[in-house]
């Protein structure tokens, strides 16, 4: 599949086309490939002392509920239409599996990636891909990057907050941002999972309060230590609004006036925040007009997590509701997402 091919009817779309920049694909492919290996022992394990035995309870439930929903794409349409929306950006479940080998990281990137563009290309005018990376050997995934865009497709991909416990910040993974900036592809960068751990887990606060803190941290470290100085064009969409990053971004700016040792980045922080993207995953409609005020109107779109409890069904209804100007209600709504997705770099 080239990727002029999937692209589909994007380009002629138009003003007032919808767009949720945020949905997921659950391959099932690429579960059997890690079934009973020792690393997915320890991921489970992880994940289990980061939640109480009630949310894991409710998090199976809702995995086996869901799956005609993240695997079919006559459901995944008829989901679009009932929430209003034109196209969708469709990523993998952001269980990455970073902790995997060569062979079987190789292995995972591809049946992900390939299960991406075949789904999206049983919609092109409506669904567009992104797809995962082994992000834990550099080198191999600039080569599987390389493939996931010209090969299979897709738009780009989507990254965790950590890889293996290796900041996206690392030295290791600047050949990736390289060949992303060249390539024009997008970069998602979607949490999985929290750091902190046992602390969050009650009441699914990992989730709740633990997914926004690791994006936040994730972001900063790209910011603070300069790595998107040195990628100026690496294209970064953010899940969730960012985090709890725009929302205290002036406390970082703070530092960076009054601390040498802050100073890492040529620019005041909140100065990196209108080189992104972020979703306007943030509830409530005083969150997205902060949102707006903290990045631009021009660096939101519009996103669901669809089809999970997190996300959201109605994400017009809730941008109307922000009571934005026309112009930036409109960019939100889809004119942004289609310049990201169709216009290279930007």
């Amino acid at each position: 599949m080239s990727g002029e091919r999937s692209m589909g009817g994007l380009e002629r779309r138009t003003a007032g086309t919808v767009v949720d920049f945020h949905g997921h694909l659950a391959v099932p492919g690429a579960d059997a490939l890690v079934a009973g290996t020792p690393g997915l022992a320890g991921e489970l394990a992880a994940e289990q002392r980061a939640h109480s035995p009630e949310s894991l309870a409710v998090n199976r439930e809702q995995l086996d509920r869901l799956r005609p929903r993240l695997t079919d794409v006559s459901v995944r349409l008829a989901d679009l239409d009932a929430m209003g929306v034109d196209v969708q950006v469709v990523g993998p479940m952001p269980m990455h599996h970073y902790w995997a080998d060569r062979r079987l990281a190789e292995r995972l990137a591809r049946t992900v990636n390939e299960a991406v563009a075949a789904h999206c290309a049983e919609a092109p005018d409506r669904l567009v891909g992104l797809g995962t990376l082994p992000m834990r050997h550099p080198d191999l995934a600039v080569t599987e990057l390389d493939r996931a865009v010209r090969e299979n497709g897709l738009r780009g991909v989507s990254v965790s907050t950590t890889v293996d416990g290796r900041e996206l910040a690392d030295p290791a993974h600047a050949p990736v941002w390289a060949r992303a900036e060249e390539l024009g592809a997008l970069v998602f960068v979607h949490p999985w999972g929290c750091s902190l751990g046992e602390r969050l887990a009650t009441r699914y606060l990992g989730n709740t309060v633990g997914q926004p803190v690791e994006t936040a941290v994730a972001l900063s470290h790209l910011i603070f230590t300069g790595v998107l100085d040195r990628f100026p064009l690496l294209r970064l969409v953010v899940a969730h609004g960012g985090g709890y990053l725009p929302t205290y971004i002036g406390r970082s700016d703070h530092a960076w006036y009054v601390r040498e040792d802050a100073r890492g980045c040529a620019l005041p922080p909140s100065e990196y925040l209108r080189r992104m993207w972020f979703d306007a995953l943030v509830y409530t409609p005083r969150a997205l007009r902060h949102l707006v005020e903290a990045v631009g109107a021009d660096r939101v779109v519009l996103g669901t997590d669809h089809p999970f409890d997190m996300g959201i069904d109605d994400p017009v209804r809730r941008l109307d509701a922000a009571g934005l100007d026309p112009a930036a209600r409109a960019a939100i709504a889809g004119g942004n997402a289609l310049q990201l997705l169709t216009k290279g770099q930007g």
